[in-house]
């Protein structure tokens, strides 16, 4: 396992307190920092491991691998490590540790800022919650949280909200200071709150409108996650940090506790907030590659449940492709919170901005964890690279 930096930052002072606030950590220059300290700059509560699994570890070494990247030219797995601002990266194959690093001031225990990888870890609360008889996905939110009863998630599916597909008017426009996006970094505390503007989670959320069927086309919006997450506490009766722990952490074998951020009224930021370490990590894929077995050998979510992520809908494809997504995403399907990318049933993607990727291939048996710190929340360059790197190395593995 190396710990030096092919950035150079093997020389870097011992790690201290600089100077970030909620006004400039998500800055480019500040990410790298913050994203390894969420803890210092907001409230959080603790998301509990049980038992870990001891990993088996059989190191490669990929850096001169060649990488096709999807814009014609070759790199290697070193070049795209280079290029891609890469803070630590693992590669687990079956339940074997092939390459493992850290980068900067990164170490095995450091807790990252997950962004919307978080999403996958909360629709996978909600896939327990469906197993224990406490959820039903054709349930509608407001049947679910009587606070959004008449308002624009009211008559939503559970269903429709975990693929995206409800009908709220929402901008995940993350570079317009105007967007929904950047009011909800305001009500959960991400970044100072306009007068006026909604000072929860809860409220923001509440304030909402439909402006279009519930069930139709695929369109992002990080707001659905939250009213997940919302969902979950409401049917459990506790805490999501607590549930969570309960229902998913303690049983994938993780080795150190997760956090998530709260906001003022204590509730999660479900949609991105979630910070754990890169090894846990790879125990979520590997779970979810098994068919919701944990590597110890656990049960964590339901065979039928995983099995639909991959299988999808009858109708995802066309509901992606119906969507703004499908522009960038040509062949592209969305389901529970997982993306698939290129038309393939059999590699899902938890991915979060500025670089946070899970590529899991059930045929190979790869599970790939790659946390970065780039300056572009959706770099049109640097995220298909890292994914074509954990392709080339699960083709690699596979022959």
């Amino acid at each position: 396992m190396s710990t030096e930096s092919p950035r150079g930052s093997a020389t870097e002072p011992a790690d201290v307190r600089i100077p970030v606030t909620v006004a400039d950590w998500q800055e480019p220059a500040n990410l790298r920092w913050s994203f390894q300290h969420m803890d210092t700059l907001f409230p959080t509560r603790s998301i509990q491991p049980g038992a870990p699994v001891i990993l088996a570890e059989r190191p490669q070494d990929f850096a001169r691998l060649p990488v096709q990247l999807p814009d014609g030219t070759s790199s290697t797995v070193a070049g795209v490590l280079e290029s891609t601002d890469t803070d630590a990266w693992l590669v687990l194959h079956g339940d074997t540790v092939v390459a493992e690093d850290y980068f900067g001031q990164m170490t095995p225990r450091s807790r990252h800022l997950l962004m919307s990888v978080s999403k996958s870890l909360v629709s996978s609360v909600v896939g327990a919650l469906v197993a224990q008889g406490l959820l039903d996905v054709e349930r509608t939110v407001g049947d679910c949280i009587p606070e959004l009863r008449g308002k624009g998630y009211g008559e939503a599916r559970i269903r429709d909200v975990l693929d995206m597909r409800s009908g709220i008017r929402f901008s995940e426009d993350y570079l317009d200071p105007s967007s929904e996006v950047r009011g909800l970094d305001q009500a959960v505390g991400w970044a100072p709150r306009i007068p006026g503007a909604p000072a929860t989670l809860k409220e923001f959320l509440a304030a909402l409108e439909q402006d279009r069927e519930h069930g139709g086309y695929f369109q992002y919006r990080s707001c659905e996650t939250d009213v997940l997450g919302w969902v979950c506490e409401a049917v459990s009766g506790k805490p999501f940090a607590e549930l969570a722990g309960e229902v998913l952490w303690s049983r994938l074998g993780a080795s150190e506790p997760a956090f998530i951020t709260v906001d003022a009224g204590g509730m999660g930021m479900f949609d991105g907030g979630i910070c754990a370490v890169l090894r846990d990590l790879a125990c979520f894929g590997a779970m979810i590659r098994d068919g919701g077995v944990s590597l110890s050998g656990e049960r964590v979510l339901p065979a039928e449940w995983v099995a639909d992520i991959f299988a999808g809908a009858p109708d995802s494809a066309e509901a992606f492709a119906a969507g703004p997504e499908a522009e960038h995403t040509p062949g592209g399907r969305y389901r529970s919170q997982f993306w698939f990318l290129d038309g393939r049933r059999d590699v899902a993607f938890c991915l979060g901005i500025h670089g946070q990727m899970v590529y899991i291939n059930s045929t190979t048996g790869v599970v790939g964890v790659k946390f970065s710190s780039t300056a572009l929340p959706v770099d049109p360059v640097k995220g298909p690279a890292a994914a074509a790197m954990f392709d080339a190395i699960s083709s690699h593995l596979a022959g």
